[in-house]
C-alpha cells in the first residue's frame, strides 16, 4: 500500500485493498487474503473474548502462515519493482 501511495492502519481495510488492487487483477491469490481475514478475526476474538484460547500447535500454525504471506508478498513487491 506504501509503494501505491496509500497508507491505512485497518487491517479490514488493507484486506479489502489487497483483493481491489491485486486479487482482481490476477496478481495476488485470493487464499492471502483469506487468510489475512482468518487471522484478523482470529486476533479479535483473541482481544475481545474472555473464552479465547490458542493451541500451541495453532500458533505454530500462524507462525508458518505469517512467514509465507510475507515471503508471497516480499515477491509480489519485486515482481512490481516497488522494492529497491
Amino acid at each position: 500500500m506504501f509503494g501505491d501511495g496509500f497508507r491505512e492502519k485497518s487491517h479490514f481495510a488493507v484486506a479489502r485493498y489487497l483483493e481491489d488492487k491485486y486479487v482482481k487483477k490476477n496478481l495476488l491469490e485470493e487464499q492471502w487474503v483469506e487468510l489475512l481475514d482468518h487471522y484478523r478475526e482470529t486476533r479479535h476474538d483473541d482481544q475481545y473474548s474472555t473464552s479465547f484460547l490458542a493451541t500451541e500447535d495453532e500458533a505454530g500454525k500462524a507462525l508458518k502462515s505469517a512467514i509465507a504471506f510475507v515471503t508471497r508478498i516480499r515477491n509480489l513487491v519485486k515482481k512490481l519493482n516497488l522494492l529497491n
